[in-house]
C-alpha cells in the first residue's frame, strides 16, 4: 500500500492557546503562543515581529537538514539493522518486531537475487512538510500566485485547528483561497451541520485529495461522534481523506502538573477509528502523530513501560507531550499489522501486550 509521509515540521512555531493569559507563581502574564510570537521565558512574553523572520530561517534550515539526511540514506530500507529496539522491555513484543524486520529483509533478499533491489523507493522517500496555518501574518507572507492559482509555499500541506475553524473566520477565508491540499481538525464540539458547511466551503468543486479531515475526539468520545460525522460528510458527496489524530484528544495533567498522554488511550482511539470507518463503509486514510526520534519521557505507557514517575527523567517539550522513539515504533508496527491483515480483523497482539488495553467492541456491518 502506498504511503505518503508528511512531517509536521519546518513551520510549526505557533501555538493556539485557550486563554491569552496564564498565571505563573501568582502573576498574570501573556500566554506562550509559540516561538515565532513570543518567548517561553516568562520574562519575555511580549510579541516580537522579528521572530517571524527567525521562524523562516529555522524552517529553511530544517528543510535543508531533511534533504541532507534523506540524501545520506537515513531512510534506506537496507539499514533496518540499525533500528534500535533496546528500550522495549517486553521480550514477546521485541520478538514480534524482529519478526517483522526479518520478513522485510527476506523480501529484500529476494529482490536482490533477481537484481531488482536498486529501486529508489527502497533507498529514499518523498517527504512532505506541514504545519497548522495559525498565524496568518506569517502564512500570507509565504503565499504567491503560481500559474493563476495561489499557493502557500511555506509548506506542502496546511491545516486549520479546532480552535480557528469558525465559518465566518479569517482562517477559513484564507484557506478557501489557496490551492494546497488542506486539512481541518475535527473535535467533539464540531456539530454535524457545521462540518457539512465546512466541507462545502473548503472543497466546493469536489476535488479528490483537496481536503483532509483530522479527527481528534479522545478515546472515550470517538464512538459517539465519529459515526455521525462520517454519515454527514458522506451525504454531501464531497470526497475527503479521513485521518485519526489520537494524540490531542487524550492529553491529561499529572498530579505534578505535567501534561502527558497515555499510550493506552491513544492506541485505543486509533483502533476504534479503524473499526468505526469499517462499520460505516468508510476508510481510515492516515494517522496524525506528535512524535520525536529522541528518547524523551513525555507520554506514559508503550512497550518501554514508561510510568508517571518516570516523566521527569527527560521531559523536554515546551508545548505538547510527544511519543518517543520506541512508542512511535509501537504505533507504526500496530498500524502495519492492521493493514497487512487479510480478514479485515485487527491484529491487536502488539498493542495489547504493549499496554494491556482491550479493543472496542466490534461493529456489525
Amino acid at each position: 500500500m502506498p504511503v505518503i509521509r508528511v512531517a509536521r515540521m519546518a513551520g510549526q512555531f505557533a501555538k493556539p492557546r485557550s486563554s491569552p493569559h496564564e498565571v505563573i507563581e501568582g502573576k498574570k502574564i501573556p500566554s506562550f503562543k509559540g516561538d515565532n510570537i513570543n518567548s517561553f521565558d516568562t520574562s519575555s512574553r511580549d510579541p516580537d515581529p522579528d521572530r517571524l523572520v527567525q521562524a523562516y530561517f529555522h524552517s529553511a534550515a530544517t528543510l535543508n537538514y531533511l534533504r541532507a539526511m534523506i540524501a545520506g540514506g537515513v531512510s534506506d530500507l537496507h539499514s533496518m539493522a540499525k533500528w534500535n529496539l533496546s528500550h522495549i522491555k517486553d521480550d514477546l513484543i521485541r520478538q514480534e518486531y524482529v519478526n517483522v524486520i526479518d520478513k522485510i529483509n527476506d523480501g529484500l533478499d529476494f529482490l536482490k537475487s533477481i537484481n531488482a533491489d536498486q529501486s529508489e523507493s527502497l533507498k529514499s522517500v518523498e517527504l512532505f512538510t506541514s504545519h497548522e496555518g495559525l498565524l496568518l501574518n506569517y502564512e500570507e507572507a509565504l503565499t504567491e500566485r503560481v500559474k493563476e492559482k495561489y499557493y502557500n509555499l511555506g509548506a506542502h500541506f496546511l491545516w486549520i485547528g479546532d480552535r480557528t475553524r469558525q465559518l465566518d473566520g479569517a482562517h477559513i477565508e484564507y484557506f478557501r483561497g489557496i490551492s494546497n491540499p488542506i486539512g481541518v481538525k475535527v473535535g467533539p464540539s464540531m456539530k454535524d451541520t457545521e462540518l457539512v458547511d465546512l466541507v462545502k466551503m473548503l472543497n466546493p468543486n469536489k476535488v479528490p485529495g483537496r481536503l483532509t479531515l483530522i479527527t481528534r475526539y479522545g478515546h472515550n468520545k470517538i464512538q459517539e461522534h465519529l459515526p455521525k460525522h462520517i454519515e454527514a460528510v458522506q451525504k454531501t458527496g464531497i470526497p475527503v481523506l479521513w485521518v485519526c489524530d489520537p494524540c490531542h484528544g487524550n492529553t491529561e495533567v499529572t498530579s505534578e502538573g505535567l501534561k502527558t498522554r497515555n499510550f493506552k488511550n491513544m492506541m485505543s482511539e486509533l483502533v476504534q477509528a479503524f473499526e468505526v470507518h469499517a462499520a460505516c463503509g468508510s476508510r481510515l486514510g492516515g494517522a496524525h502523530l506528535e512524535l520525536t526520534g529522541d528518547d524523551v519521557t513525555e507520554c506514559v505507557g508503550g512497550s518501554g513501560n514508561l510510568e508517571e514517575q518516570h516523566l521527569s527523567t527527560n521531559y523536554e517539550t515546551f508545548c505538547d507531550p510527544r511519543l518517543n522513539y520506541t512508542q512511535s515504533l509501537d504505533v507504526a508496527f500496530a498500524i502495519s499489522s492492521k493493514l497487512s491483515s487479510n480478514n479485515n480483523k485487527l491484529n491487536l497482539k502488539i498493542s495489547s501486550v504493549a499496554n494491556g488495553f482491550s479493543p472496542a467492541p466490534q461493529h456489525k456491518e
